[in-house]
């Protein structure tokens, strides 16, 4: 760990060589330092996502929750040059640390994502990127308050927010049945969390949980309103047989938090 003089908060180099950087607000890392910044956000992510998405579909759009040092958004943007898909991307991410944007264009991202700097610069000045076919907007202020106003239905979601533990509200039922409202009928929401409490939760709002099929990381879960994912269920009436106790995190349990 250590400070760069171009960059204001403590960096972390990750496993696979790639740095991300600890929050002082949450303390925590914003990746896995054992999967790696970049590889967890393709494996857990990106590539999971793109691989369920449907094949005829000509648009899509994303919600990055939340938008962090960015790594999600410009995987996402690294894998559609990579695999040459021309389809029309929009982003949206919510990110509560405006400061934490504005430095970003002096983040030292690997370089899968240099020709992606341009984004960056434009997110960091204006809050939004756009191109021919590529739409990048970073709303400022909370993902909670943004849900409950945003008119979007998304495609695919990243459910990428500080751990249940540091940021609860971003993983209680209510929150999942919020963003339920805002998921086309074969939406895939990825996510690194296989805590418990977290599937309870988007399974009680009517998601199907599903075994990520990424290797090379630590497991995670996918969600869908869709039943018919081409992946392995998560039976969560077997785990309540098994467990009776287990429940969602709720909203009443943290809002003082």
């Amino acid at each position: 760990m250590g400070r760069s003089e171009d960059f204001s908060i403590d960096l972390v180099k990750t496993e696979d060589g790639t740095f991300t950087a600890r929050s002082s607000s949450f303390d925590e890392c914003y990746h896995s330092t054992k999967d790696g910044a970049l590889n967890e956000s393709l494996k857990k992510h990106v590539e999971p996502a793109f691989a369920l998405l449907p094949k005829d579909k000509e648009s899509v759009t994303i919600l990055d929750i939340c938008f962090g040092l960015g790594y999600n958004t410009l995987a996402t943007l690294f894998y559609l040059k990579r695999e040459k898909i021309f389809k029309s991307v929009k982003i949206v991410s919510p990110e509560f640390d405006e400061e934490l944007v504005k430095s970003l264009p002096n983040f030292p991202y690997p370089d899968e994502l240099h020709d992606f700097k341009e984004v960056i610069e434009a997110v960091s000045l204006y809050g939004r990127y756009e191109s021919e076919l590529i739409e990048v907007e970073v709303v400022f202020g909370d993902a909670r308050e943004f849900l409950s106003r945003c008119e979007l239905t998304f495609d695919i979601v990243y459910q990428d927010a500080f751990s249940p533990k540091k940021n609860p509200l971003l993983w209680t039922k209510e929150y999942f049945e919020s963003l339920k409202k805002h998921l086309s009928k074969d939406a895939i929401v990825t996510t690194y969390s296989s805590a418990t409490p977290v599937r309870m939760g988007m399974y009680e709002c009517g998601l199907f949980l599903y075994n990520p099929p990424s290797k090379g990381v630590r497991s995670g879960t996918i969600a869908s309103p869709s039943p018919f994912l081409p992946l392995e269920k998560i039976d969560m009436e077997l785990k309540k047989l098994r467990n009776p106790a287990a429940a969602p995190l709720l909203d009443k349990d943290h809002q003082n938090r």
